[in-house]
C-alpha cells in the first residue's frame, strides 16, 4: 500500500506542483492519476520512487517512510514504465530488459533468460530479443518497456503515460494488454494519463486532480460517473454535456448503443432482445469493464 501524508512540492522556481496531498492507494489494484496539464500528477508519480522529493509531507510503502530510504536501491525495486518506452538505443531489446536484475548482481545468463520469458509475458515473439529498439514498431517497444518494467518481479508499477505516443489502434492494444496482466499479476499499478476514457478504462480507483495537484475527486469509474462531485469533475469526464449519456436502438437483428450525436458506441453481446430502448451509462453497459452485457465495436468519444 502506498500512502501520501499532506505532500507538497515547491520548485525552486516557486511553482507550486503539488499542495497538501493526502491520499492510500490500495495494494494489487489500478490507482490511475488523470488530469490537465500542470495538475501535478506525474511529479505525484516520480515521488513514489524519489525521482522527485517532496518539500513537506511524507510517502510511505507499506508502512515504511520513503524518505529513509536509499534512493538508487529504492528505484531498482519499483517498475517505472515512461511514455516513448525509454530504452537504450544502443541495447538490444533482451539487454534492455535484463538490465535492472543485472545491476541488482543477478547473473547475465540468468538475466537474460528471465528477459525471454518476459518477452512471452507481455505477448512479443522471442525472435525480436536481438534487435535495437529503432528496429522495433513504436507498440513492440512499449511492450518492451512494460517487460522491463516488469525484470525485477516488482510489487509497484509505475506507469507515466505509457502509451501516449503511439496510434489509437495501437494505444488500444496496449490498453487490452495491461489489464490482462493486471487480471494475471495482480500488480499496485500507478498509471498517469491526461485520457479521461483510458483512465476509466484501466483504473479502479481514478483520482482527478486539479491544478496543482488538488484532488476533485477519487473513486471507482462507476461512482464518479454516476456522482460527478462538482461542475470541475462533470465538465472534465463529459457528463456536462452529455457524453457518457448512451442509449440502446432495435435495428431488427439487435440493440446498438448510440451516444447523443446519433453516432454508433457499441453493440449490446449476450442481451435478450429489447423491450423499449433505454438510457445506459458508458460504465454499466458500454464501457469495456461493465457488469452484465457489454458494449463493443465503437468509441464512445
Amino acid at each position: 500500500m502506498i500512502e501520501f501524508h499532506s505532500v507538497t512540492k515547491r520548485f525552486p522556481d516557486g511553482t507550486l506542483a503539488v499542495d497538501d496531498f493526502s491520499l492510500v492507494l490500495p495494494s494489487h489494484k489500478t490507482t490511475v492519476l488523470v488530469g490537465t496539464s500542470g495538475s501535478g500528477k506525474t511529479t505525484l508519480l516520480r515521488m513514489i520512487n524519489r525521482m522527485v522529493d517532496p518539500t513537506s509531507g511524507s510517502i510511505e510503502i507499506d508502512g515504511a517512510d520513503i524518505g529513509t530510504l536509499e534512493p538508487v536501491k529504492l528505484r531498482r525495486g519499483i517498475g517505472y514504465v515512461m511514455q516513448n518506452s525509454g530504452l537504450l538505443p544502443h541495447r538490444r531489446v533482451i539487454d534492455n530488459v535484463a538490465t535492472v536484475p543485472m545491476l541488482r548482481g543477478m547473473a547475465k545468463k540468468k538475466a537474460r533468460d528471465e528477459a525471454l520469458a518476459l518477452l512471452d509475458t507481455v505477448g512479443l515473439d522471442r525472435l525480436l530479443a536481438n534487435r535495437y529498439p529503432s528496429q522495433l514498431s513504436g507498440g513492440q517497444q512499449q511492450r518492451v518497456g512494460v517487460a522491463r518494467g516488469l525484470a525485477v518481479n516488482p510489487n509497484i508499477l509505475l506507469m507515466d503515460e505509457p502509451f501516449g505516443a503511439v496510434d489509437p489502434i495501437v494505444r488500444a492494444e496496449l490498453q487490452q494488454e495491461l489489464l490482462r496482466l493486471q487480471r494475471e499479476l495482480g500488480k499496485t499499478v500507478v498509471f498517469v494519463t491526461h485520457d479521461i476514457d483510458e483512465a476509466f478504462l484501466l483504473g479502479d480507483q481514478v483520482v482527478i486532480l486539479r491544478t496543482g495537484g488538488k484532488v476533485a475527486q477519487v473513486g471507482s469509474p462507476a461512482e464518479i460517473l454516476a456522482n460527478p462531485i462538482d461542475e470541475f469533475v462533470a465538465t472534465f469526464v463529459g457528463a456536462d454535456r452529455g457524453k457518457r449519456s448512451l442509449h440502446l436502438e432495435n435495428h431488427g437483428d439487435g440493440d446498438i448503443v448510440v451516444d447523443e450525436t446519433g453516432r454508433l458506441a457499441g453493440v449490446l453481446v449476450g442481451s435478450g432482445p429489447s423491450a423499449s430502448p433505454s438510457t445506459v451509462s458508458s460504465e454499466s453497459k458500454a464501457g469495456p469493464r461493465g457488469p452484465g452485457a457489454s458494449a463493443q465495436g465503437g468509441d464512445s468519444r
